[in-house]
């Protein structure tokens, strides 16, 4: 099936003027919408072609419930990305931050598809989601992704890899800074995953390791740092996925006469790229990006991968060092 961006690239255009072009919407140079129609023609492409066919709305559902313990900001930043990518394909963007605003999936909301995030491993809107009349892309990896079309990053790779990287260091006692515990309770994907990933690469290590979820107030920072100390007096590492902790544990641990990284090597997995910190930063950008791009081809009937996974990426900064 012919899609959008093959006609984009034969066109030497962005698939937006392709759209644009096509639909008459927006003022488009005689020269250039020429060279469009042509590349078209020449490709065999059809604008309103299958899937799109049954709505038309030119309008995608982005379904993100702002349930306690979601790190909004990192939630937002996909969703901006998502609306930017969107335009793209000449497609604006529905935002459903109610929990049963999925619900509305069924009834006529004008739509042409569907992007959930804030998966759960088990998550229980899984059938409907399998049952929807209208394409869907979850961000986000479920335990049984069968007949889902699923893109995140790799949670688990990205627990490994900070756990290769502390271990490569010589570290042998390691804890992870979780996700508040309601997340861990709901057995989000993500927060799982990384947990899995974490424990794997210790023990592959023969590291001890232990895994603590904390509430997401910077102002807890203290009292955390102080029990991480107590309860493992030999720790020399931590992972921090919580990121509005990851600053303020760093300066917690200062405070209790800690050195950063002399005496303790922290690393992160978060939304932002921490300019001093060792991370692994959420790949906002792509993730919205192949998100959309997923959702366009299933618009147009193009066969797609049931998962997605993109790699993490860790940055080596001055948080981290040899023991």
């Amino acid at each position: 099936m012919v899609r959008i961006t093959d006609v984009a690239r034969r066109a030497g255009v962005s698939p937006s003027t392709v759209s644009y072009a096509l639909s008459g919407k927006r003022p488009i140079s005689a020269e250039t919408r020429r060279r469009v129609e042509a590349a078209a023609r020449e490709l065999g492409y059809r604008r309103q072609s299958g899937a799109l066919a049954h709505g038309g709305s030119n309008v995608l559902a982005v379904a993100a419930p702002l349930r306690t313990g979601v790190h909004v900001p990192a939630m937002m930043r996909v969703t901006q990305s998502v609306v930017t990518a969107a335009r793209a394909y000449d497609h604006d963007v529905l935002l459903l931050t109610h929990e049963e605003g999925l619900t509305r999936a069924r009834e006529p909301v004008p739509a042409d598809a569907l992007l959930v995030m804030d998966i759960g491993l088990h998550d229980p809107r899984l059938p409907l989601l399998r049952s929807l009349d209208r394409p869907c892309v979850l961000l986000g990896l479920p335990a049984d992704p069968h007949g889902l079309t699923c893109v995140d990053l790799d949670y688990r790779a990205a627990g490994e890899a900070c756990v290769h990287h502390l271990a490569d260091l010589g570290h042998r006692t390691v804890a992870l800074v979780g996700p508040p515990p309601e997340v861990h309770l709901r057995r989000t994907a993500s927060a799982h995953r990384l947990v899995e990933g974490f424990t794997a690469a210790a023990d592959h290590h023969g590291l001890a390791s232990s895994v603590h979820p904390a509430v997401s107030a910077p102002d807890e920072a203290h009292r955390i740092a102080d029990r991480l100390l107590r309860q493992h007096p030999a720790l020399t590492a931590v992972v921090v996925h919580n990121a509005p902790l990851v600053e303020p544990l760093v300066t917690a641990f200062q405070q209790l006469g800690l050195r950063v990284p002399e005496d303790l090597s922290i690393t992160a997995v978060c939304p932002d790229d921490p300019a001093t910190i060792t991370s692994v930063a959420l790949p906002a950008t792509e993730l919205g990006t192949r998100a959309v791009a997923l959702l366009m081809d299933k618009l147009h009937g193009t066969p797609v991968p049931e998962v997605t996974l993109l790699p993490p990426r860790l940055t080596e900064r001055a948080s981290t060092s040899h023991v």
